[in-house]
């Protein structure tokens, strides 16, 4: 079946059902994606969609939150990635965003997808600190990743800059004993916090240095986790801090 999306000027979103969306993204995939995602962990069931080629689809469906939540519940890896391309994490209640975290199954969505939407919400740092206390590796992650993608876009004076300050101490002193994507999202989060928060930028690079590098295990991949240090100064691109960010997604 082809999609036949149907326009409403209202709205200025072209609506489409669940199943021409699903329909539409398994025509973008391919065996070659496939075998890569499944380098990087994706679990079945996935199409192999680049997240290039996800882009034309999500112009289709910008907007449409129902269908978006939709693309989550189906389980589909690259529908899961692409609800959260889709989804305004500022119209999601905290139980849909509970829900999203719990049934994240590859670290490509609680790295990203979970963090990106979380990030929105008007609860994010309440939810985020609340994660990465969670003995589950990729809720965990989730937390830590939501942190990070708050710090590139809220405005410092509206972050909790002490208790941030603490948490930098944290990952210092537990990062290398910390689950495996757990300690990728932690680095992350030195990385943000020393790029985009003016009033700790000092104190981030002097964590990024103390961390050093980072050892995780990204499966049969040439993929490796930057070095905080040198990837702060590289983002702030000459800058004390880099500007903040509309949008962690992309």
């Amino acid at each position: 079946m082809q999609a036949s999306p149907h326009w409403n000027a209202r709205r200025t979103v072209t609506l489409m059902t669940l199943e021409e969306t699903m329909n539409l993204l398994a025509s973008k995939g391919t065996e070659q994606t496939k075998k890569t995602y499944r380098r990087h962990g994706a679990p079945e069931p996935f199409f192999g969609v680049k997240i290039g080629d996800m882009k034309p689809i999500v112009k289709l469906i910008k907007g449409d939150q129902e269908l978006a939540m939709q693309l989550y519940e189906t389980g589909n890896s690259d529908a899961m990635y692409m609800a959260g391309l889709v989804a305004d994490g500022r119209k999601m209640k905290r139980a849909q965003l509970e829900r999203w975290v719990k049934n994240s199954v590859w670290h490509m969505h609680a790295s990203f997808t979970v963090p990106n939407v979380a990030a929105e919400h008007p609860d994010a740092i309440e939810l985020a600190l609340k994660w990465i206390d969670s003995p589950k590796e990729l809720v965990a992650s989730a937390g830590w990743g939501t942190l990070s993608a708050v710090m590139c876009m809220r405005p410092d004076e509206e972050l909790p800059i002490k208790q941030i300050q603490a948490l930098l101490t944290r990952v210092v002193k537990t990062l290398k004993t910390t689950p495996n994507h757990v300690r990728c999202e932690m680095n992350n989060f030195v990385i943000c916090c020393g790029t985009y928060v003016a009033p700790l930028a000092d104190e981030a690079m002097e964590a990024a240095k103390k961390i050093g590098k980072v050892d995780v295990d990204m499966g049969d991949t040439a993929c490796q986790v930057p070095d905080a240090a040198s990837y702060i100064l590289k983002s702030r691109r000459g800058l004390p801090v880099a500007p903040k960010r509309k949008t962690t997604k992309c």
